[in-house]
């Protein structure tokens, strides 16, 4: 099942996007990802208006939480620190805040089709034996693993300044463990997957500057005043 609804179409589309470019199926792949990220990309919209909306919710609650954050690492009273964080939950609840909401629909609908996009370049007879630019698309090749990784890296420092600080602390970790796989497996991988992941990664940064000229953070004050007027 698989293979009939994901990889096989997968390859269709790659063998006719290459008859779009004269067989070349370097530029089918690039053309393959923007379709990808485009399909994507609503999701994507949704998420990222959610995180703004979030980001000015928290820089309206930031005085009171640092007031609370500071009371908590003051006390050695399991009690009473049990309490202040009652407190801050309740302070979390009543301005319809969730630091932990990250919006991961995005993410795991791309790793089917991640693994759909592995095996159809695997697959592929034509992808094997393609030359594009200066590489083998069929063979693994230092320098486009070593470009998605940065790219990667890049796109991964870019949308973290997008979100707010509670959820920059818990996604440090699991944003810098992402472009490390990718370098890791792109070292052995078909150099035809670290160009996905290049033109995957370049299209996020690019689709992350329009995100944030269309969903400009909301004012502090105004976030306060609408939260206060839904209470």
């Amino acid at each position: 099942m698989f293979h009939t609804f994901l990889v096989n179409p997968i390859i269709s589309l790659l063998d006719f996007n290459a008859t779009l470019f004269h067989g070349n199926y370097g530029w089918s792949i690039i053309l393959m990802t923007v379709i990808i990220r485009l399909l994507i990309m609503p999701l994507t919209a949704k998420q990222y208006k959610t995180q703004q909306a979030m980001k000015g919710k928290m820089d309206a609650l930031k005085p009171e939480m640092t007031t609370l954050q500071e009371k908590i690492k003051s006390t050695t009273d399991a009690t009473k620190k049990a309490e202040l964080q009652r407190e801050m939950m309740q302070l979390y609840q009543k301005h319809g805040v969730n630091p932990l909401n990250m919006g991961c629909l995005p993410m795991l609908i791309q790793m089917p089709i991640l693994m759909g996009v592995y095996y159809a370049i695997k697959s592929s007879h034509e992808i094997a034996t393609h030359s594009f630019l200066w590489f083998n698309l069929g063979q693994a090749n230092i320098i486009m693993a070593l470009i998605a990784g940065v790219i990667y890296y890049l796109q991964f420092k870019f949308s973290l300044h997008q979100m707010p600080t509670e959820q920059q602390q818990q996604m440090k970790f699991m944003g810098l463990l992402s472009p490390i796989m990718i370098l890791f497996i792109s070292f052995s991988a078909p150099a035809a997957l670290p160009l996905y992941w290049s033109v995957g990664g370049l299209f996020l940064i690019g689709q992350s500057m329009l995100f944030n000229r269309i969903y400009k953070k909301q004012p502090a004050n105004q976030s306060t005043e609408t939260t206060l007027e839904k209470s």
